[in-house]
């Protein structure tokens, strides 16, 4: 049996962060997974940042609130769950997700928690498990299924790489330079027969 793996951010909905900085005017939050490897180091720094700006997850929330996802996705998961069971494993955090889950019809999703204070600053953030999505498809295949996978950023490799097929979606130039053995797609369609091929 197949578990389709997808990554959340940059394939099915837009990019949280770049959303956030885009409407708050500071640039150095466009930084994202696409760009460095190093999760714990992204996010501290993003935390970093938050603070000294004086913002905290309810401006994050009310620009969360705006996003939609991006065009075809939902009637992309719509088929894609007609033919698999699909996991959105991302490393994003339950405080972010859930309107954007509602508007994709409540996939299922695992991700992790954000750490927020009384006055709603966030200061820290509890993962789920250690390699979170490389540890839950090896988990899946523990359990006796097979996984396909796909995302676009440096934190999906693993997971893509560890499943019997995977594909890089909407990725940047130099992840796609660096994997040149991933089939890469820029469009639902492709993907999604890339999926079907694949199972």
């Amino acid at each position: 049996m197949n578990v389709c793996c997808l990554d959340m951010e940059g394939v099915v909905v837009p990019e949280i962060w770049i959303a956030f900085s885009e409407a708050s005017g500071i640039p150095e939050l466009r930084r994202t997974t696409r760009d460095e490897p190093d999760y714990d180091k992204l996010m501290h720094w993003r935390m970093g940042i938050l603070r000294e700006h004086g913002l905290g997850l309810p401006q994050i929330q009310e620009v969360i609130a705006t996003i939609d996802p991006l065009p075809g996705a939902r009637e992309f998961l719509d088929e894609l769950r007609t033919l698999s069971q699909v996991i959105i494993i991302s490393d994003t955090f339950e405080q972010f997700a859930k309107p954007l889950m509602e508007k994709l019809g409540w996939p299922t999703l695992f991700c992790n928690t954000l750490e927020v204070d009384a006055t709603g600053m966030v200061t820290g953030y509890k993962m789920r498990c250690e390699m979170s999505k490389l540890t839950t498809v090896r988990g899946l295949q523990a359990m006796g299924f097979e996984t396909i996978a796909t995302g676009d950023s440096y934190n999906d490799l693993a997971m893509i790489r560890a499943s019997k097929a995977g594909f890089l979606f909407r990725s940047t130039d130099q992840i796609k330079a660096d994997n040149p053995d991933l089939p890469a797609y820029e469009e639902f369609d492709d993907l999604l027969a890339a999926f079907k091929a694949a199972m």
